[in-house]
């Protein structure tokens, strides 16, 4: 179908501004850019705490949103966008206070350590810290470390689907369900939705190929499933998915591969194509009317995982 009108006027915005693309500036002009821009506001939460737990590297600053209610709630540990190089907890601050308030549930947002300065293994690393830590602190959380998801938007959705075969891998902590947003899945820039959306719909091939150079330690860590999860021989026992990308986007056809490789290895799957949105409209709540609508989706779907 053709471009949503709110996307297009989003991307009109977007290029009256005249912001430099980020694979044009250094690392930390992106970031300062990125971290300057206005975000949406979300509702009230019960409570929202900054603090840290103790990571591979040193200290990990997590967010924490809890909503109403007596506890111990399910929790979702949520990993944020950026292709690795930029991006905070901020990003996704209205999204993690929407999903808290409509789940019930306990959303722990990681600041995990960024790229290139920190590469590859080290946001995995982190990100799957920060879901043991949750699991060990459950009764300190007031959460049920027996209810715990992962879930996270394009770079972020990579860390989720990296966590979730750690989880497999090293033996827990179990989980209910991973929560792929348009997630990074391989540096192929081969697939049909890389050549239909190079350019001109806010994420760009350069900019990826920008991103995973930044990442990446080395040509062999591309062949790594901890940075490519699809590269995983095997996907048989992950958390179930649920895996939301969009038409107008050069991650789509990588992320429907994934969740494709997940069902075939009988994990349950649901792989929903917004279709008319672009990279990034998950996390336009003020701009965007579907972006209600995915994070809807992804509320229900986080639900019923944690009701089972």
């Amino acid at each position: 179908m053709p471009l949503d009108p709110q996307a297009r006027t989003v991307l009109d915005q977007m290029a009256a501004l005249g912001v430099p693309a980020m694979n044009t500036l250094a690392p930390e002009v992106a970031r300062a850019n990125v971290e300057a821009a206005p975000r949406p506001e979300g509702p009230e939460v019960h409570r929202v705490e900054d603090r840290t737990f103790p990571g591979p590297a040193g200290d990990v600053p997590v967010r924490v949103y809890t909503p109403e209610g007596s506890g111990p709630f399910p929790v979702l540990v949520w990993f944020h966008g950026g292709g690795w190089v930029i991006g905070s907890p901020s990003m996704s601050d209205a999204t993690m206070r929407i999903i808290a308030n409509e789940v019930g549930c306990v959303a722990v947002s990681v600041d995990y350590r960024l790229a290139p300065e920190s590469k590859f293994p080290a946001a995995a690393d982190d990100c799957y810290a920060a879901t043991k830590w949750v699991a060990d602190s459950a009764a300190a959380l007031n959460v049920n470390g027996g209810k715990i998801a992962v879930g996270g938007d394009s770079a972020g959705g990579n860390l989720a689907a990296v966590v979730s075969l750690m989880a497999r891998d090293k033996g827990g902590p179990p989980l209910s369900l991973q929560v792929l947003v348009y997630p990074v899945i391989e540096p192929d820039y081969s697939r049909p939705s890389y050549r239909e959306n190079a350019e001109g719909y806010l994420l760009s091939k350069e900019m990826m190929v920008w991103f995973w150079d930044l990442y990446l330690r080395n040509e062999a860590d591309a062949s790594n499933p901890y940075a490519a999860p699809i590269k995983a021989a095997d996907l048989k026992g992950v958390a179930p998915a649920l895996v939301i990308t969009a038409e107008f986007d050069p991650l789509r056809d990588e992320g429907e591969a994934y969740g494709q490789r997940l069902a075939d290895a009988g994990v349950p799957t649901v792989c929903s194509r917004y279709d008319g949105m672009i990279h990034g409209f998950f996390g336009m709540v003020e701009a965007i009317d579907r972006s209600r609508v995915a994070i809807k989706e992804a509320s229900d779907a986080l639900k019923r995982a944690f009701a089972g």
